[in-house]
């Protein structure tokens, strides 16, 4: 007997993530998220030494120059947070098992830390790119305003191959469109032309930017299951491989490292906070390891 299971609803969504997912952070992080969102500061407090790890942009070069050592200023910190999410919604993201589409993981990182943030007052906003920046939700506070965004991702259509996808008209939008110093999540598998770094770095000369880079272990690792056919998923073109091929298998696995080790360069000359986001990973596990990250750098 066939059972047919109904699609999910916003609401459906969010209940499964409060209870297998936020309890769960809540448990491991007793509910101290501070390593993670921490709000901007607008009173300043005082002066001190640069440490390694201190924001660069907070470095006083007046005090710096007369004193001969550098020097940050403090702040009283302001713990309302604005936060952005950048989606990425081109061809690729579409990509993945039918149970664990990148897309599917997009959806869930979004709604945990859309509910996480508002849950303490705080105010969350997107910018859907597809082919072109699609829609922006104005940033928001409350349990409507994330229903609201997982409802649009839900009601965002998947679209057909493009020849490339470019990041830069999403991060060029948020450049102009974000004024309030923000949180602001970027999430992408980063199949792209070139060209992204430069918005991004200027992105995070301006707020606190965080690149969720999502994938599928099929796209580093090729199965030994014999004659197939590959689709670019950005573009559509279709070629026949052997996958009992070794040499094959390993030139596609030395590639998709390479392309690994370019992203992770980019990010690390950009500044920029980074999560690598599997789609068969455990969330909470995922997110514990941002927050481990995030305890390092503001250490």
């Amino acid at each position: 007997m066939n059972m047919l299971t109904s699609a999910p609803t916003p609401e459906s969504i969010l209940q499964r993530l409060d209870w297998k997912v936020i309890r769960r952070l809540d448990g491991l992080l007793q509910g101290d998220y501070r390593s993670l969102f921490y709000g901007y500061g607008i009173d300043f407090a005082d002066l001190r030494e640069y440490q390694p790890n201190d924001d660069i942009r907070y470095i006083d070069w007046n005090v710096t120059a007369r004193m001969d050592t550098l020097y940050v200023r403090q702040y009283i910190e302001d713990r309302d947070i604005t936060a952005w999410f950048l989606l990425d919604l081109s061809p690729s993201i579409d990509f993945g098992t039918v149970e664990n589409l990148k897309r599917t993981v997009l959806i869930d990182f979004v709604a945990t830390f859309a509910r996480l943030l508002t849950r303490h007052g705080n105010r969350v906003g997107a910018m859907f790119y597809g082919n072109d920046v699609d829609r922006i939700i104005p940033a928001r506070g409350g349990r409507a305003q994330v229903l609201r965004i997982i409802n649009d991702l839900l009601k965002q259509p998947s679209l057909p191959q493009t020849p490339f996808t470019d990041l830069v008209p999403l991060l060029n939008t948020a450049l102009h469109t974000i004024k309030q110093r923000s949180l602001i999540f970027i999430l992408s598998d980063f199949i792209c032309t070139p060209g992204w770094e430069r918005p991004l770095m200027l992105l995070n000369q301006r707020h606190d930017v965080l690149a969720i880079r999502l994938w599928d272990e099929a796209e580093i690792e090729l199965p030994d299951i014999g004659l197939i056919v590959m689709e670019d998923a950005e573009t559509g073109e279709q070629i026949y491989v052997d996958t009992h091929d070794k040499s094959f298998r390993h030139r596609f696995q030395e590639a998709a490292i390479q392309r690994e080790a370019v992203l992770t360069e980019t990010f690390k000359r950009a500044g920029v906070d980074t999560l690598s986001l599997s789609t068969d990973e455990d969330l909470v596990r995922a997110i514990t390891r941002l927050t481990t990250l995030r305890q390092q750098r503001r250490k």
